[in-house]
C-alpha cells in the first residue's frame, strides 16, 4: 500500500490540508481495497488551523518511510520554515519521496532549497511574490499543476484535487482515478489552467498620471479598430515616445494592454449576458470571431464557450 504523509505546518489552510487527507483515504482499487493509507504529520502535538486546532497523531517521524509527503498551503507563506521540518522534508527528498506542494505550500517547500530550478506553480495571486522571494525558482501562474517527477506543485484550492487525482493516476492509472475522481465530483482532467480564473484588471495607473486620460480613452473604445497610430495620435506624441510611456507606467505596450483589456471586457460580459460569442467579439473590438476565439484561449487557456459555463 502506498503511505502518503501530509504536513499540518502551523496555520495549515483546512482546506488544502483536508483534500489530500479525503481523496486519498477514499481510493479504492479494483479488488476494493484502500489505496493509500494516509499519516496526517506535524513538528508539535498541536496545530494552529485558524478556526480550529489540529492534533495531529504524527510527529515528523511519519514522513520517514513515506512514498509522498504532501505540504499543504498556510496563511502565512512567508513565515519562516522551523529548522526541524526543514530537515525533514530535505530527508525525505534525499531518500526519493515523492514530495508535492499544495497553493501556497509552495513557498514552504521552497524554502528548502528543494525546488530551485525548477518550474513550478502556486495559486496566481500568490505567484509573484513567490517569483520574487525565490528567483532560483520558474514560476508558471498559469498551470493546475506542474510534474517535475520527485516534486510536483499546484495552484490554488481546487487545484490540490487536480494534482491528487493526477498522482493517482501515476500511481495506479487511470480507471482507479477515474474513480475516485466521480467519489470527488470532480473531472479527471480539467481544461485549461488557472489563467481562466485570474482576474486580469488593469495594472494600476496613478491617478493624474500623462496616461489616465487616455487609459479611459481606451477603456471606453474597446469597440473601435485601433493602431498604435491611432492611440500615439490620441495622446498627441510619437509612437515610440508612447511605448515608452506605456512599459514605464503600466509595464506593457499600448497594444498589449488593448489585447488585455479587450478580454477582460469579454470575460465580463460572458458572465453576465446572454449575447453570443460572436456578438461579444464584435462589442471588444474583434473584427473576426475565430480571432476572438484564438485571442481568448490563449489568455485565459479556455474557449469563451467554456468559460461561460464555468462563470456564468
Amino acid at each position: 500500500m502506498h503511505t502518503v504523509a501530509v504536513l499540518a505546518l502551523d496555520q495549515v489552510i483546512p482546506f488544502d490540508l483536508s483534500t489530500p487527507i479525503e481523496v486519498f483515504s477514499r481510493t479504492r482499487l479494483p479488488d476494493g481495497r484502500p489505496g493509500y493509507q494516509v499519516r496526517v504529520c506535524a513538528e508539535r502535538d498541536e496545530i494552529d488551523a485558524g478556526a480550529f486546532a489540529v492534533r495531529a497523531p504524527w510527529g515528523l517521524e511519519g514522513l520517514v518511510g513515506a512514498d509522498t509527503v504532501v505540504v499543504p498551503g498556510v496563511a502565512e507563506p512567508t513565515a519562516p520554515l522551523p529548522p526541524g521540518v526543514r530537515d525533514a522534508l530535505r530527508a525525505a527528498a534525499a531518500a526519493g519521496t515523492r514530495i508535492a506542494s499544495i497553493c501556497v505550500g509552495t513557498f514552504p517547500l521552497a524554502a528548502t532549497g528543494l525546488l530551485d530550478g525548477l518550474r513550478v506553480t502556486t495559486h496566481w495571486a500568490a505567484a509573484a511574490l513567490l517569483a520574487a522571494i525565490h528567483p532560483a525558482l520558474d514560476v508558471d501562474p498559469d498551470v493546475l499543476y506542474v510534474d517535475n517527477g520527485q516534486f510536483l506543485t499546484s495552484a490554488g484550492a481546487a487545484a490540490g484535487l487536480d494534482l491528487c487525482l493526477h498522482m493517482i493516476r501515476r500511481d495506479y492509472g487511470s480507471a482507479v482515478a477515474a474513480d475516485a475522481a466521480r467519489l470527488s465530483v470532480m473531472p479527471l482532467e480539467r481544461e485549461g489552467g488557472q489563467a481562466q480564473f485570474i482576474v486580469h484588471d488593469h495594472v494600476p495607473t496613478p491617478h493624474g498620471s500623462e496616461l489616465e486620460a487616455l487609459l479611459t480613452w481606451l477603456r471606453e473604445n474597446l469597440a473601435r479598430d485601433l493602431t498604435l497610430t491611432d492611440i500615439a495620435a490620441r495622446a498627441g506624441t510619437s509612437t515610440r515616445t508612447l511605448i515608452r510611456r506605456f512599459r514605464d507606467q503600466t509595464g506593457t505596450t499600448p497594444l498589449q494592454w488593448l489585447h488585455r483589456a479587450r478580454i477582460r471586457q469579454a470575460q465580463h460580459l460572458l458572465e453576465t449576458t446572454a449575447h453570443s460569442v460572436e456578438r461579444i467579439g464584435h462589442q471588444v473590438g474583434f473584427a473576426s470571431p475565430t480571432t476572438f476565439r484564438d485571442r481568448f484561449k490563449r489568455t485565459t487557456g479556455v474557449s469563451p464557450q467554456t468559460y461561460r459555463r464555468t462563470f456564468a
